[in-house]
Parts: structure tokens; sequence; C-alpha cells
């Protein structure tokens, strides 16, 4: 039974979460922390930053950990490929539709109205990891978190590469946290 509801339970986000991993945070919490209780918020925040750090869409990642904490080896499997499955099924289909009605201008309306909604649903899920709705899970947010981020951006700005805003982001937190 278990197998049964991860696979709908990650089908289910798999075919509603529109917009990439970050913008299916939201659904993903809501389905395995308030609807069926699998983990806890703190667990969620847990495998979110675990999710960036590893290679790969933070649904599946996702999907991977919260499958194997319910059912083991199996539910990891499980979860995973259901979520995979409609964006699959998804693209195929619309990849030849897409085709033949690309310069059409319902079409073009269609995509640009669905950008403000992403950037909704990632706005969301920002808020839902600075902010956890239970109140026996804190904010992973503090003092020193505003501090990284602000120079971090700082340093984006001033176009300065990546690869090393991540590193001494890692070394400062290492350094602080540790």
């Amino acid at each position: 039974m278990i197998y049964l509801q991860l696979f709908l339970s990650y089908l289910k986000i798999g075919f509603f979460g529109f917009g990439g991993g970050y913008a299916m945070l939201s659904l993903i919490q809501q389905e395995v922390v308030v609807s069926r209780g699998w983990i806890t918020a703190a667990q969620f925040t847990d495998i979110v930053a675990i999710s960036q750090m590893t290679p790969g869409p933070i649904a599946i990642n996702s999907a991977t950990y919260i499958g194997y904490e319910v059912a083991g080896i199996w539910g990891s499997i499980i979860a995973t490929t259901a979520v995979c499955v409609p964006c699959f099924v998804v693209m195929l289909s619309l990849a030849k539709f897409y085709l033949r009605v690309r310069g059409n201008r319902y079409m073009e309306g269609a995509m640009n109205g669905m950008k403000p909604v992403l950037v909704g649903m990632i706005t969301a899920a920002a808020l839902l990891l600075m902010f956890p709705g239970d109140s026996d899970s804190a904010s992973f947010i503090d003092v020193w978190s505003w501090v990284i981020f602000g120079v971090c951006l700082m340093l984006n700005i001033l176009k300065v590469n990546p690869i090393l805003i991540i590193v001494l982001s890692a070394i400062v937190g290492v350094a602080i946290y540790a």
C-alpha cells in the first residue's frame, strides 16, 4: 500500500509541479510533510539543502531520498520513477504539438502568461524555507545567512565568477557554522 501511495504522490508532483524543482518545492512539501506526514518540516529543509548540493534535479533527488526514508530501496525507485514519468510523457506529447503551433499568438500568450505564475511558485518555495509553517521547526535563516546572501549578491552584481562565489560561501559557512 505504501508503494502505491508513494507512486501516486510523486506522480501528482510530477504532473502538477510546473516550473522546475524550486517551483515544485511547495507542492512536494504539501504532499510529503503536510498531507502524508512522511517527514517533518525540519527533515524537508534538510532534504532541500542536500538536494541542492547533489547533482540532478531537486525533485528527483528529493523523491529518491523521501522514497528511501518511507519504504527503503524500492520506495526510492518507485518515487523517483513516478516523478520522472509525467515529464517524459508530457514532453514527448508537447514537443510535436509545439513545433506545429510555436508561431501562434495564442500559444505565445499562454507561454507568457505562465511566467508570472512560475515566479510566484518559486517565491512561495523560498518563503516556505525561510519561514516554516509549523511552530516546532525553526527557520535555518539567521543574521549570518543574510550577511552571506548580501555579500554574494554584491559579488554577483560585480560579475565575480559564480564558482568562486560558491567556494567562498562554503568556506565562510564552514567557518561560521562548524
